[in-house]
Protein backbone atom coordinates (compact mmCIF):
# COMPACT_ATOMS: atom_id res chain seq x y z
CA UNK A 1 0.00 0.00 0.00
CA UNK A 2 1.24 3.49 -0.78
CA UNK A 3 1.03 6.04 1.80
CA UNK A 4 0.17 9.28 1.16
CA UNK A 5 2.58 12.08 3.51
CA UNK A 6 0.47 14.54 4.41
CA UNK A 7 2.08 18.66 4.97
CA UNK A 8 0.69 20.85 7.07
CA UNK A 9 1.72 24.14 5.41
CA UNK A 10 -0.64 23.16 2.39
CA UNK A 11 -3.41 22.73 4.37
CA UNK A 12 -3.14 25.70 6.92
CA UNK A 13 -2.93 27.80 3.59
CA UNK A 14 -6.49 27.25 2.34
CA UNK A 15 -8.45 29.47 4.68
CA UNK A 16 -11.66 28.32 2.74
CA UNK A 17 -11.15 24.80 5.24
CA UNK A 18 -12.85 26.09 8.93
CA UNK A 19 -10.27 25.02 11.71
CA UNK A 20 -11.73 22.55 14.19
CA UNK A 21 -9.27 20.54 16.71
CA UNK A 22 -9.25 16.68 16.03
CA UNK A 23 -7.65 14.29 18.05
CA UNK A 24 -6.70 11.29 17.27
CA UNK A 25 -6.13 8.20 19.91
CA UNK A 26 -4.32 5.64 18.57
CA UNK A 27 -4.00 2.59 20.44
CA UNK A 28 -3.07 -1.04 19.49
CA UNK A 29 -5.50 -3.55 20.38
CA UNK A 30 -4.23 -6.15 23.18
CA UNK A 31 -0.89 -4.92 22.34
CA UNK A 32 1.07 -7.96 23.97
CA UNK A 33 -0.97 -10.18 22.80
CA UNK A 34 -1.02 -8.83 19.42
CA UNK A 35 2.67 -8.93 19.49
CA UNK A 36 3.18 -12.70 20.43
CA UNK A 37 0.58 -13.54 17.37
CA UNK A 38 2.82 -11.42 15.02
CA UNK A 39 5.03 -14.39 15.13
CA UNK A 40 3.14 -17.05 15.72
CA UNK A 41 0.62 -17.38 13.18
CA UNK A 42 -1.04 -20.40 14.92
CA UNK A 43 -2.43 -18.63 17.29
CA UNK A 44 -4.64 -15.75 16.35
CA UNK A 45 -7.84 -16.76 16.16
CA UNK A 46 -7.54 -18.48 19.58
CA UNK A 47 -7.54 -17.43 23.76
CA UNK A 48 -4.25 -15.84 24.69
CA UNK A 49 -3.02 -13.94 27.53
CA UNK A 50 0.29 -12.67 28.83
CA UNK A 51 1.34 -13.04 32.19
CA UNK A 52 2.87 -10.11 34.44
CA UNK A 53 6.54 -10.56 36.08
CA UNK A 54 7.13 -13.91 37.46
CA UNK A 55 4.37 -15.28 35.74
CA UNK A 56 1.81 -13.79 38.48
CA UNK A 57 -0.86 -11.95 36.97
CA UNK A 58 -3.25 -11.59 33.79
CA UNK A 59 -1.61 -8.48 31.74
CA UNK A 60 -3.04 -8.70 28.33
CA UNK A 61 -5.91 -10.60 26.93
CA UNK A 62 -7.29 -11.78 23.34
CA UNK A 63 -10.95 -11.21 22.33
CA UNK A 64 -11.18 -15.04 22.44
CA UNK A 65 -9.83 -15.17 26.06
CA UNK A 66 -12.15 -12.19 27.33
CA UNK A 67 -14.68 -13.92 25.96
CA UNK A 68 -13.94 -16.80 28.12
CA UNK A 69 -14.73 -14.43 31.33
CA UNK A 70 -10.94 -14.18 32.14
CA UNK A 71 -10.51 -10.71 33.88
CA UNK A 72 -7.82 -8.50 33.78
CA UNK A 73 -5.41 -8.39 36.30
CA UNK A 74 -6.23 -11.61 37.88
CA UNK A 75 -3.70 -13.97 39.40
CA UNK A 76 -2.94 -16.77 37.04
CA UNK A 77 -3.63 -19.08 39.45
CA UNK A 78 -6.94 -18.00 39.67
CA UNK A 79 -7.75 -18.61 36.27
CA UNK A 80 -6.00 -21.74 35.68
CA UNK A 81 -9.16 -24.17 35.63
CA UNK A 82 -10.62 -22.04 32.77
CA UNK A 83 -6.70 -21.67 31.02
CA UNK A 84 -6.86 -25.58 31.05
CA UNK A 85 -9.85 -26.28 29.97
CA UNK A 86 -10.49 -24.10 27.11
CA UNK A 87 -7.01 -24.79 26.14
CA UNK A 88 -5.77 -20.86 25.91
CA UNK A 89 -1.83 -19.67 25.28
CA UNK A 90 -0.45 -18.48 27.84
CA UNK A 91 2.67 -16.28 27.42
CA UNK A 92 5.39 -14.79 29.93
CA UNK A 93 5.45 -11.13 29.20
CA UNK A 94 8.51 -10.19 26.88
CA UNK A 95 9.32 -6.30 27.27
CA UNK A 96 11.95 -6.68 24.46
CA UNK A 97 9.94 -7.70 21.88
CA UNK A 98 6.77 -5.41 23.29
CA UNK A 99 9.27 -2.08 23.61
CA UNK A 100 11.26 -2.96 20.03
CA UNK A 101 7.44 -3.06 18.61
CA UNK A 102 6.24 -0.22 19.87
CA UNK A 103 9.46 1.63 18.58
CA UNK A 104 8.17 1.09 15.08
CA UNK A 105 4.45 1.59 15.87
CA UNK A 106 5.26 5.07 16.61
CA UNK A 107 7.93 5.69 14.12
CA UNK A 108 4.83 4.75 11.71
CA UNK A 109 3.15 7.30 12.94
CA UNK A 110 5.12 10.04 12.94
CA UNK A 111 5.38 9.62 9.26
CA UNK A 112 1.78 11.03 9.22
CA UNK A 113 3.35 14.36 9.91
CA UNK A 114 1.31 15.25 12.60
CA UNK A 115 2.24 16.52 15.82
CA UNK A 116 2.55 13.10 18.12
CA UNK A 117 1.97 12.15 22.12
CA UNK A 118 3.47 8.94 22.59
CA UNK A 119 1.29 8.51 25.76
CA UNK A 120 2.07 4.77 26.74
CA UNK A 121 3.76 1.59 25.27
CA UNK A 122 0.89 0.93 22.87
CA UNK A 123 -0.82 4.72 22.47
CA UNK A 124 -0.43 7.77 21.18
CA UNK A 125 -2.19 11.12 20.77
CA UNK A 126 -1.96 12.39 16.99
CA UNK A 127 -3.26 15.80 16.20
CA UNK A 128 -5.20 15.70 13.06
CA UNK A 129 -6.39 19.54 13.01
CA UNK A 130 -5.14 20.95 9.42
CA UNK A 131 -7.37 18.00 8.07
CA UNK A 132 -10.58 19.14 6.60
CA UNK A 133 -13.59 17.64 8.74
CA UNK A 134 -15.02 15.79 5.69
CA UNK A 135 -11.73 13.84 5.12
CA UNK A 136 -11.19 13.03 9.32
CA UNK A 137 -12.47 9.70 9.15
CA UNK A 138 -10.92 8.35 5.93
CA UNK A 139 -7.79 9.36 6.73
CA UNK A 140 -8.00 7.20 10.31
CA UNK A 141 -8.65 4.59 8.60
CA UNK A 142 -5.20 5.33 6.35
CA UNK A 143 -3.34 5.41 9.86
CA UNK A 144 -4.97 1.87 10.81
CA UNK A 145 -4.32 -0.09 7.46
CA UNK A 146 -0.44 1.47 7.48
CA UNK A 147 0.09 0.84 10.96
CA UNK A 148 -1.47 -2.74 10.25
CA UNK A 149 0.96 -3.12 7.05
CA UNK A 150 4.17 -2.03 8.44
CA UNK A 151 4.09 -3.28 11.80
CA UNK A 152 1.82 -6.12 11.90
CA UNK A 153 -0.19 -4.53 15.18
CA UNK A 154 -3.46 -3.98 14.74
CA UNK A 155 -5.10 -0.51 15.97
CA UNK A 156 -8.28 1.23 16.98
CA UNK A 157 -8.23 5.12 16.13
CA UNK A 158 -10.98 7.20 17.85
CA UNK A 159 -10.94 10.78 16.91
CA UNK A 160 -12.92 13.92 18.38
CA UNK A 161 -12.21 17.30 19.45
CA UNK A 162 -10.12 16.47 22.69
CA UNK A 163 -8.06 14.34 24.08
CA UNK A 164 -11.04 13.09 26.62
CA UNK A 165 -13.47 12.83 23.67
CA UNK A 166 -10.92 10.99 21.79
CA UNK A 167 -10.35 8.16 24.54
CA UNK A 168 -14.17 7.93 24.36
CA UNK A 169 -14.36 7.88 20.62
CA UNK A 170 -11.78 4.78 21.11
CA UNK A 171 -13.45 2.93 23.59
CA UNK A 172 -16.46 2.75 20.86
CA UNK A 173 -13.81 2.12 17.54
CA UNK A 174 -13.22 -1.11 19.85
CA UNK A 175 -16.19 -2.23 19.34
CA UNK A 176 -16.88 -1.44 15.23
CA UNK A 177 -15.70 -3.44 13.15
CA UNK A 178 -13.79 -1.00 10.59
CA UNK A 179 -11.59 -0.09 14.48
CA UNK A 180 -12.08 3.91 14.00
CA UNK A 181 -14.82 6.30 15.34
CA UNK A 182 -14.88 9.76 14.28
CA UNK A 183 -16.79 11.91 16.90
CA UNK A 184 -16.10 15.28 14.57
CA UNK A 185 -19.27 16.79 12.78
CA UNK A 186 -21.68 15.09 15.62
CA UNK A 187 -24.29 17.78 16.68
CA UNK A 188 -25.85 16.29 19.93
CA UNK A 189 -22.74 13.87 21.61
CA UNK A 190 -25.44 13.06 24.59
CA UNK A 191 -26.50 9.89 23.45
CA UNK A 192 -22.90 8.31 22.77
CA UNK A 193 -21.83 9.84 26.29
CA UNK A 194 -25.04 8.57 28.16
CA UNK A 195 -23.89 4.95 27.62
CA UNK A 196 -20.26 5.52 28.74
CA UNK A 197 -20.22 4.55 32.32
CA UNK A 198 -18.52 7.36 34.89
CA UNK A 199 -15.37 5.17 35.32
CA UNK A 200 -14.31 4.37 31.96
CA UNK A 201 -13.67 8.53 31.73
CA UNK A 202 -10.29 9.43 31.19
CA UNK A 203 -9.42 10.92 34.41
CA UNK A 204 -11.70 9.33 36.80
CA UNK A 205 -10.50 6.81 39.29
CA UNK A 206 -12.15 4.64 41.59
CA UNK A 207 -12.67 7.17 44.50
CA UNK A 208 -13.81 9.64 41.71
CA UNK A 209 -15.78 7.01 40.78
CA UNK A 210 -17.18 6.40 44.37
CA UNK A 211 -17.48 10.25 44.67
CA UNK A 212 -19.66 10.59 41.48
CA UNK A 213 -22.00 7.63 41.86
CA UNK A 214 -22.97 8.72 45.48
CA UNK A 215 -23.54 12.36 43.61
CA UNK A 216 -25.69 10.60 41.23
CA UNK A 217 -23.03 10.76 38.43
CA UNK A 218 -23.53 7.52 36.65
CA UNK A 219 -22.04 8.26 33.04
CA UNK A 220 -20.05 10.67 30.73
CA UNK A 221 -23.35 12.73 29.84
CA UNK A 222 -23.86 13.41 33.52
CA UNK A 223 -20.77 14.42 34.54
CA UNK A 224 -20.84 16.54 30.74
CA UNK A 225 -23.97 18.41 32.05
CA UNK A 226 -23.41 19.22 35.79
CA UNK A 227 -22.46 22.44 36.62
CA UNK A 228 -18.86 23.91 37.03
CA UNK A 229 -19.84 25.43 40.29
CA UNK A 230 -20.91 22.31 41.90
CA UNK A 231 -17.69 20.69 40.36
CA UNK A 232 -15.03 23.16 41.66
CA UNK A 233 -16.66 23.50 44.90
CA UNK A 234 -17.07 19.49 45.18
CA UNK A 235 -13.87 18.12 43.65
CA UNK A 236 -11.06 19.87 42.00
CA UNK A 237 -9.71 21.55 38.58
CA UNK A 238 -8.87 18.67 36.82
CA UNK A 239 -12.59 17.22 37.77
CA UNK A 240 -13.54 20.79 35.90
CA UNK A 241 -11.31 20.07 33.10
CA UNK A 242 -12.65 16.61 32.19
CA UNK A 243 -16.17 18.35 32.32
CA UNK A 244 -14.97 21.14 29.99
CA UNK A 245 -13.90 18.35 27.68
CA UNK A 246 -16.58 16.20 27.59
CA UNK A 247 -18.48 19.87 26.40
CA UNK A 248 -15.43 20.09 23.46
CA UNK A 249 -13.76 22.79 25.13
CA UNK A 250 -10.08 21.48 25.04
CA UNK A 251 -8.25 22.08 27.85
CA UNK A 252 -5.48 18.96 28.28
CA UNK A 253 -3.23 19.95 25.45
CA UNK A 254 -0.62 17.71 23.70
CA UNK A 255 2.71 17.33 24.82
CA UNK A 256 4.91 16.33 21.89
CA UNK A 257 8.12 17.34 23.77
CA UNK A 258 9.58 14.37 26.00
CA UNK A 259 11.26 15.83 29.03
CA UNK A 260 14.16 13.99 30.59
CA UNK A 261 13.89 11.16 33.00
CA UNK A 262 14.77 12.83 36.64
CA UNK A 263 15.90 9.43 38.24
CA UNK A 264 15.94 5.89 37.34
CA UNK A 265 14.57 2.70 38.85
CA UNK A 266 15.23 -0.67 37.79
CA UNK A 267 13.80 -3.48 40.80
CA UNK A 268 12.56 -6.95 40.39
CA UNK A 269 11.12 -9.79 42.51
CA UNK A 270 12.89 -12.68 42.05
CA UNK A 271 11.73 -15.94 40.63
CA UNK A 272 12.91 -17.71 43.98
CA UNK A 273 13.65 -16.65 47.36
CA UNK A 274 17.35 -15.12 47.51
CA UNK A 275 19.41 -16.27 50.74
CA UNK A 276 23.09 -15.82 50.26
CA UNK A 277 24.81 -12.39 49.28
CA UNK A 278 26.37 -13.92 46.29
CA UNK A 279 23.30 -14.54 44.55
CA UNK A 280 21.53 -10.91 45.58
CA UNK A 281 24.73 -8.86 44.88
CA UNK A 282 24.82 -10.80 41.10
CA UNK A 283 20.97 -9.40 40.75
CA UNK A 284 21.70 -5.96 42.38
CA UNK A 285 24.91 -5.52 39.68
CA UNK A 286 22.33 -6.35 36.78
CA UNK A 287 20.26 -3.81 37.65
CA UNK A 288 22.83 -1.30 38.16
CA UNK A 289 24.02 -2.35 34.41
CA UNK A 290 20.31 -1.85 33.45
CA UNK A 291 20.08 1.32 34.68
CA UNK A 292 23.69 3.25 33.89
CA UNK A 293 22.60 1.90 30.66
CA UNK A 294 19.19 3.66 30.36
CA UNK A 295 20.95 6.96 31.66
CA UNK A 296 23.76 6.70 28.75
CA UNK A 297 21.10 6.20 26.13
CA UNK A 298 19.03 9.54 27.62
CA UNK A 299 23.10 11.06 27.91
CA UNK A 300 22.72 11.53 31.90
CA UNK A 301 25.04 11.06 34.77
CA UNK A 302 23.79 10.44 37.91
CA UNK A 303 24.58 11.82 41.40
CA UNK A 304 22.95 9.58 43.92
CA UNK A 305 22.31 6.22 44.04
CA UNK A 306 20.27 4.17 46.53
CA UNK A 307 20.36 0.33 46.71
CA UNK A 308 17.19 -1.47 48.67
CA UNK A 309 16.73 -4.90 49.70
CA UNK A 310 13.14 -6.42 51.37
CA UNK A 311 11.83 -9.82 52.14
CA UNK A 312 8.18 -10.51 51.77
CA UNK A 313 5.67 -9.41 54.30
CA UNK A 314 3.74 -12.00 53.77
CA UNK A 315 6.15 -15.01 54.45
CA UNK A 316 4.89 -15.81 58.00
CA UNK A 317 7.91 -18.61 58.85
CA UNK A 318 11.11 -15.94 58.15
CA UNK A 319 11.03 -12.65 59.38
CA UNK A 320 10.82 -9.11 57.59
CA UNK A 321 13.42 -7.42 56.75
CA UNK A 322 13.90 -4.77 54.39
CA UNK A 323 16.54 -1.64 54.56
CA UNK A 324 18.25 0.88 51.83
CA UNK A 325 21.07 2.95 51.64
CA UNK A 326 21.74 6.26 49.76
CA UNK A 327 25.28 7.62 49.04
CA UNK A 328 26.21 10.55 46.60
CA UNK A 329 29.01 9.72 44.13
CA UNK A 330 32.03 12.20 44.19
CA UNK A 331 31.16 13.02 40.81
CA UNK A 332 27.81 12.66 38.83
CA UNK A 333 28.55 9.59 36.36
CA UNK A 334 27.27 7.03 34.42
CA UNK A 335 30.04 4.49 34.54
CA UNK A 336 28.53 0.86 35.30
CA UNK A 337 31.78 0.17 36.94
CA UNK A 338 31.47 3.09 39.38
CA UNK A 339 27.86 2.30 39.88
CA UNK A 340 28.37 -1.30 40.24
CA UNK A 341 31.41 -0.44 43.04
CA UNK A 342 29.15 1.88 44.91
CA UNK A 343 26.28 -0.20 44.76
CA UNK A 344 28.02 -3.38 46.07
CA UNK A 345 29.33 -1.61 48.96
CA UNK A 346 25.73 -0.48 49.88
CA UNK A 347 24.64 -3.54 49.91
CA UNK A 348 27.61 -5.26 52.03
CA UNK A 349 25.95 -2.62 54.57
CA UNK A 350 22.78 -3.38 54.35
CA UNK A 351 22.53 -7.26 53.87
CA UNK A 352 21.88 -10.00 56.93
CA UNK A 353 22.45 -13.58 56.81
CA UNK A 354 19.21 -15.31 57.95
CA UNK A 355 16.87 -13.93 55.88
CA UNK A 356 14.93 -15.06 52.52
CA UNK A 357 14.72 -11.94 50.27
CA UNK A 358 11.46 -11.14 47.74
CA UNK A 359 13.01 -7.79 46.13
CA UNK A 360 15.72 -5.71 45.46
CA UNK A 361 16.32 -2.78 43.30
CA UNK A 362 18.57 0.67 42.10
CA UNK A 363 17.63 3.57 41.57
CA UNK A 364 19.35 6.62 40.39
CA UNK A 365 18.98 9.86 41.16
CA UNK A 366 20.24 13.78 40.78
CA UNK A 367 20.03 13.50 36.92
CA UNK A 368 21.65 15.85 35.03
CA UNK A 369 22.78 16.39 31.54
CA UNK A 370 26.43 14.32 30.38
CA UNK A 371 27.12 17.22 28.28
CA UNK A 372 27.01 19.61 30.81
CA UNK A 373 29.28 18.27 33.79
CA UNK A 374 32.73 18.70 32.86
CA UNK A 375 35.40 17.75 35.68
CA UNK A 376 38.75 19.62 36.31
CA UNK A 377 40.18 16.39 37.37
CA UNK A 378 39.35 14.67 34.29
CA UNK A 379 41.99 12.29 32.97
CA UNK A 380 42.47 10.00 30.10
CA UNK A 381 41.57 6.67 31.97
CA UNK A 382 38.23 8.86 31.92
CA UNK A 383 37.87 8.95 28.82
CA UNK A 384 39.10 5.51 28.07
CA UNK A 385 36.31 4.32 30.35
CA UNK A 386 33.80 6.43 28.60
CA UNK A 387 34.82 4.82 25.64
CA UNK A 388 34.77 1.26 27.03
CA UNK A 389 30.58 2.14 27.66
CA UNK A 390 30.16 3.22 24.40
CA UNK A 391 31.51 -0.19 22.88
CA UNK A 392 29.54 -1.88 25.68
CA UNK A 393 26.25 -0.39 25.08
CA UNK A 394 26.65 -1.14 20.89
CA UNK A 395 27.63 -4.09 21.46
CA UNK A 396 24.75 -5.08 23.76
CA UNK A 397 22.52 -3.06 20.98
CA UNK A 398 23.47 -5.49 18.09
CA UNK A 399 23.82 -8.59 20.04
CA UNK A 400 21.35 -8.20 22.77
CA UNK A 401 21.36 -7.15 26.37
CA UNK A 402 24.45 -8.62 28.63
CA UNK A 403 26.17 -10.18 25.29
CA UNK A 404 28.96 -7.98 26.76
CA UNK A 405 28.73 -7.76 30.85
CA UNK A 406 30.96 -7.44 34.10
CA UNK A 407 31.94 -10.61 35.37
CA UNK A 408 30.01 -9.39 39.15
CA UNK A 409 26.72 -10.26 37.07
CA UNK A 410 26.97 -13.96 37.07
CA UNK A 411 26.08 -16.51 34.31
CA UNK A 412 23.36 -18.76 35.57
CA UNK A 413 21.20 -16.14 37.66
CA UNK A 414 18.93 -18.73 39.64
CA UNK A 415 17.13 -15.54 41.16
CA UNK A 416 15.79 -14.33 37.69
CA UNK A 417 11.86 -13.73 37.28
CA UNK A 418 9.83 -16.77 36.27
CA UNK A 419 9.10 -16.87 32.92
CA UNK A 420 8.37 -20.33 31.95
CA UNK A 421 5.82 -19.53 28.96
CA UNK A 422 8.23 -17.17 27.66
CA UNK A 423 7.98 -17.30 23.58
CA UNK A 424 11.93 -16.13 23.15
CA UNK A 425 11.60 -13.71 21.03
CA UNK A 426 13.55 -10.78 20.78
CA UNK A 427 13.54 -8.95 17.86
CA UNK A 428 16.22 -6.27 19.13
CA UNK A 429 18.72 -9.29 18.75
CA UNK A 430 19.57 -11.18 15.54
CA UNK A 431 20.05 -14.78 16.76
CA UNK A 432 16.53 -14.39 18.99
CA UNK A 433 14.86 -13.89 15.72
CA UNK A 434 12.37 -17.03 14.84
CA UNK A 435 13.77 -19.34 12.38
CA UNK A 436 12.35 -20.43 9.06
CA UNK A 437 13.27 -24.32 8.22
CA UNK A 438 12.96 -25.58 4.07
Amino acid sequence: MKMKIYLFGELSLMSSIPFTRKIALVDCNSFYVSCERLFNPKIRKKPVIVLSNNDGCIISRSNEAKALGIKMGEPYFKAKDIIIKNKVEVFSSNYSLYGDLSRRVMRTLKKFGSPIEIYSIDEAFLDLSNFPDNQIESIGKEIKATVLQWTGIPTSIGIAQTKTLSKIANHIAKKKLSGVANLIGVENIDPILEKIDINDVWGVGKQLTKFYKKNGIYNAKQLKNKSNTWIKKNSNVLSSRTALELRGISCIHLETTTTKRKSCVVSRSFGKRVETFCELKEAVVNYCLNASEKIRSDSLVAKTITVFIRTSPFQKNFGYYSNSKTIDFAISTNNSIEIVKTAVFILENIFKNGYQYQKAGVMLTGLSNANQKTNLFSSEKDEKISALMRSMDNTNFKYGRSALSLASAGVQKKWNMRRNHSSKIDTANFYNLPKIHA
